[in-house]
C-alpha cells in the first residue's frame, strides 16, 4: 500500500494574531524525512514565540517518527535557527534567496530533544557527565 504525505498547519498567536506558523509535511511511515516550512510576522515578535514554534513542529508525532528534518526558515531569524540547533543533530543551513535550507536529523528513535536543550545522548551523555572541568 503506498503511503501518502500528511500535511499540518500550525501556529503561535500573541494577543488573537498569528505571529510564527510553520507547515509541515511528513509522510506515513517511521524513519523518513519531515519537512517544514516556517514564517514569522514582519515587525515585533514578542520573544520565545517562534522558539515554541520550533518545539510545537518537533513535538508532534509524525515528527518524531522521522529520522531527519529538512526546513525553510527566514534568513536572518536567529531565535528559530537557534532552537532548530538545540533540539536536533548535525544542523547544516545554507542560504536560499530570503530563506536559508536547514538539514538535521532527528536524535535516536526520532524522539526530540526536550527543553533543556542538551544535544548529547546516550554514552555521548555519558562522557561529558565523565570529564573534568577544563582547567584554567
Amino acid at each position: 500500500m503506498a503511503e501518502h504525505d500528511q500535511y499540518q498547519y500550525i501556529e503561535v498567536k500573541h494577543n488573537d494574531r498569528t505571529v510564527a506558523s510553520a507547515q509541515v509535511t511528513t509522510r506515513g511511515g517511521s524513519g523518513g524525512i519531515a519537512r517544514a516550512s516556517f514564517r514569522a510576522e514582519s515587525g515585533h515578535v514578542p520573544p520565545g514565540h517562534r522558539a515554541s514554534l520550533v518545539d510545537a513542529v518537533l513535538d508532534l508525532p509524525e515528527v518524531r517518527r522521522s529520522a531527519r528534518l529538512e526546513a525553510a526558515i527566514p534568513l536572518g531569524d536567529t531565535e528559530l535557527l537557534h532552537r532548530l540547533q538545540e533540539r536536533c543533530l548535525d544542523v547544516s543551513t545554507r542560504p536560499a534567496g530570503g530563506s536559508a535550507l536547514l538539514d538535521a536529523g532527528l536524535p535516536g528513535t526520532g524522539a526530540c530533544f526536550g527543553t533543556g536543550g542538551s544535544r548529547a545522548s546516550g554514552s555521548a551523555a555519558q562522557d561529558l557527565a565523565t570529564q573534568p572541568p577544563a582547567g584554567p
